[in-house]
């Protein structure tokens, strides 16, 4: 399962109920906050999930829009925050921009309060953890080095306890070690193989993020058949040509993408405020029902097939 905290939802500037572009993805104890638009920090406190283990960063691409806010939140890293280390994930573009607003304004000189890390990413995967990976691919848009993200549980075999069960496997470190694809010798000196207590291979949950781009002809392989997709929806059709003129989507071009790449649920970001919440998910509905409009401080579960809405996302790790 993958979450998702919508922190701010708005298109190029805030709105009164709508912060700039940023938004958290967690797997387990692993935390990732995706751009970083101007006032994220508040956004964060205002959340619930604090700063634990918020350490590392994936920029989509370098506008101010989805970087100013790292400048605040370096800030209270650096007086109010212990983190050991923060590692910022974006194209070379980007990350120029991100050092001078870091190293130019914020540091002025000093050292980091921590283990600092720019990493120029190039498409390909850039994590690769125990039971999921992330992938970074390109995405046309304004500017050279933008990307989308695809977070991808790992396959899977699950461990049918009726068979363990039938076997008569003793629960404790047996039971885990077959689970991890190892045999096993039991007390009784019976040797007991994984495929005896293991099923089919299930695919995992797959979550897309995709900041702004201008073009979806590039991305139906990479989101295909995806949980959810989350992508910008920055004009309705009505305004299509000066939503190509400076390289975003309308909100009918978001749902054709998800309709014709098999995706499971899509949610719609990145709104302007020159449009009314209700017209822009009508639009996108009347191609791909299964479309909600993120708010910010929404949460979302995803699951293979599924992607549901919480009230709040429970972190019992936090202390913010």
């Amino acid at each position: 399962m993958f979450e998702i905290v919508f922190l701010g939802t708005s298109a190029s500037a805030p709105s009164v109920h709508r912060g700039l572009s940023s938004q958290v993805v967690i797997h387990d104890e692993f935390r990732f906050l995706i751009d970083c638009g101007e006032g994220t920090q508040r956004q964060i406190l205002q959340s619930g999930l604090g700063f634990k283990r918020l350490n590392r960063v994936l920029i989509t691409h370098g506008h101010l829009d989805h970087i100013l806010g790292l400048a605040g939140l370096l800030s209270t890293f650096m007086r109010w925050e212990t983190i050991e280390k923060l590692e910022i994930y974006g194209g070379q573009w980007a990350l120029d921009r991100i050092y001078d607003l870091i190293y130019g304004i914020v540091l002025r000189g000093a050292r980091p309060p921590m283990d600092l890390q720019l990493v120029q990413i190039k498409p390909g995967m850039i994590f690769d953890e125990d039971d999921f990976t992330v992938t970074a691919f390109p995405v046309w848009h304004r500017g050279p080095d933008c990307f989308g993200y695809l977070f991808e549980e790992k396959t899977r075999r699950p461990f049918l306890p009726e068979k363990a069960d039938e076997m008569a496997i003793p629960p404790g470190p047996w039971r885990r070690d077959l689970v991890n694809g190892l045999s096993i010798t039991l007390p009784d000196g019976r040797l007991i193989h994984p495929d005896q207590v293991l099923g089919e291979e299930r695919p995992g949950t797959r979550l897309a993020h995709v900041g702004d781009v201008g073009r979806i002809d590039e991305l139906v392989s990479v989101v295909h058949v995806v949980d959810t997709l989350t992508i910008e929806a920055t004009y309705m059709h009505e305004e299509a040509e000066k939503a190509y003129q400076f390289a975003h989507l309308t909100a009918r071009q978001a749902a054709e993408l998800a309709a014709g790449s098999g995706v499971k649920h899509l949610i719609l970001t990145h709104i302007s405020r020159r449009y009314r919440e209700r017209d822009v998910l009508a639009e996108a509905q009347a191609i791909f029902p299964n479309t909600v409009v993120a708010r910010d401080f929404d949460a979302f579960q995803v699951r293979r097939g599924e992607c549901v809405k919480v009230d709040q996302i429970k972190d019992s790790n936090n202390t913010k």
